[in-house]
């Protein structure tokens, strides 16, 4: 019969209809974890080279003034930037002496890096010593002349000393993709499993990059950050 007076799926039935929407779904499913992925993994790797420029950023800043210079991870926890924001802060001296005009009192020097969503700083996996172990120093920001209120609170921290030295030479600096639940630590999700990268800061300021989640010695059970 012609097409015209039956319908545009009078050639298909009704199995074959539901069959061929069913296809479709499994598509645009595929599709959209496919491209969840590749936005997480992008976000690690910008994450990534934005924290290297910081930490050149930092070294810079020791020698140039001096002084110590630090790269700080937010650890407030509660906060929506706590493992998500980096700052550069470091020592003003006494033009006099040379001396830390207050030895708990830091200079920030801009706004600082905010990690792209899902993408967060692992303190799990970021460790203090070349041989993989030790826990990164904390340290507290209080509110001063450069500091802002919004800035205040606790962070984990990097140092270079006046002469751009790592003091904590072997120290590891890892990010990875995932999902923080509303008022919980962030978590691997399926999407986004062991899709971590990093770098290993070395005495001379030298950054060295990870090759994948082996290299950096996450397993693939790894469930935290």
């Amino acid at each position: 019969m012609p097409w015209g007076r039956r319908g545009l799926f009078s050639g298909f039935t009704l199995v074959e209809m539901l069959a061929v929407v069913l296809i479709i779904s499994v598509l645009l499913t595929l599709g959209a974890v496919g491209i969840n992925r590749l936005t997480s993994g992008k976000g690690v790797s910008n994450g990534v080279s934005n924290a290297e420029a910081l930490f050149d950023e930092a070294r810079a800043l020791a020698v140039g003034k001096g002084t110590k210079a630090r790269v700080l991870v937010d650890h407030n926890t509660g906060s929506e930037n706590s493992l998500r924001r980096l700052l550069v802060v470091y020592q003003e001296l006494e033009p006099t002496t040379g001396e830390p005009k207050d030895p708990e009192s830091w200079v920030l020097t801009s706004r600082g890096v905010t990690l792209s969503e899902g993408v967060f700083f692992s303190q799990k996996f970021s460790k203090k010593d070349q041989d993989g172990g030790g826990t990164l120093d904390e340290m507290s920001l209080a509110q001063s002349d450069t500091v802002k209120k919004d800035y205040v609170g606790e962070y984990f921290y990097y140092e270079f000393n006046r002469e751009g030295l790592c003091t904590t030479p072997g120290a590891t600096f890892v990010l990875g993709a995932g999902a923080r639940p509303q008022g919980q630590e962030p978590r691997v999700t399926g999407s986004s499993k062991r899709d971590f990268g990093g770098f290993v800061i070395w005495r001379n300021g030298r950054l060295s990059a990870f090759r994948g989640p082996d290299h950096i010695g996450i397993p693939s059970s790894a469930t935290t950050f």
